[in-house]
């Protein structure tokens, strides 16, 4: 048990730092070939209903279906009597004072058409990417609550499973391809999304074992 905690808390640590490295280069470093080179080579393709296949892998990230898709899980966990679990579900909504407050204070521009194809102009700054980080909160969140709950009808949680890994998969490239994201700013995303998911889990796992 031990080595597993010390494993576990030596994770977090290389995430942060690996976080905080990325974001100091980003800072220094606001465009890069890399991540011209990546977007260059997933818009290569492009088509109308590849361009709705993104913005729909999106969609649950975009205000206000991110707060609405968030709270409204929340609520199907609480009337199926699974309270404490809506609590923590609910608790995931703070990360976008998070994510707003790293934003400001990189201050990453978003790709232009200089660069890439822009499928929509989006909002706030680009680093770190909050969609690839709420996905990987709340979508990693549920799938640990479907594999760790005893009373999870076992098609429920192959579905939620399922789609929630489809989504983390999906996520990163969908942010590219829209023009929405540098490559950087996705890794930037799912490492703090990782890192928001150890205290989370964390406070959870207590939690339950005390009661």
């Amino acid at each position: 048990m031990l080595f597993k905690r010390n494993t576990l808390i030596l994770t977090l640590i290389l995430l942060i730092l690996a976080f905080t490295a990325l974001s100091l280069f980003i800072f220094h470093h606001p465009i890069t070939p890399l991540d011209i080179s990546i977007s260059g080579l997933i818009q290569k393709y492009q088509a109308n209903w590849l361009d709705q296949v993104m913005l729909a892998i999106s969609f649950f990230g975009e205000l206000p279906f991110s707060l609405i898709s968030v709270l409204a899980v929340a609520a199907i966990f609480y009337w199926k009597k699974f309270k404490r679990e809506a609590f923590f579900i609910s608790t995931i909504l703070f990360s976008g004072l998070i994510i707003l407050g790293i934003k400001n204070i990189i201050n990453r521009p978003r790709p232009t058409l200089s660069h890439v194809r822009l499928v929509e102009v989006f909002r706030f700054q680009s680093y770190p990417s909050g969609h690839v980080l709420s996905y990987f909160l709340f979508f990693g969140f549920l799938i640990i609550l479907m594999n760790t709950l005893k009373n999870i009808p076992k098609t429920t949680s192959i579905v939620v499973n399922s789609i929630s890994v489809f989504l983390l998969i999906m996520i990163a490239p969908s942010r590219i391809y829209l023009g929405a994201h540098w490559f950087t700013d996705t890794v930037g995303g799912m490492l703090l999304g990782i890192i928001c998911l150890f205290p989370l889990c964390y406070f959870y796992f207590q939690k339950k074992t005390k009661i």
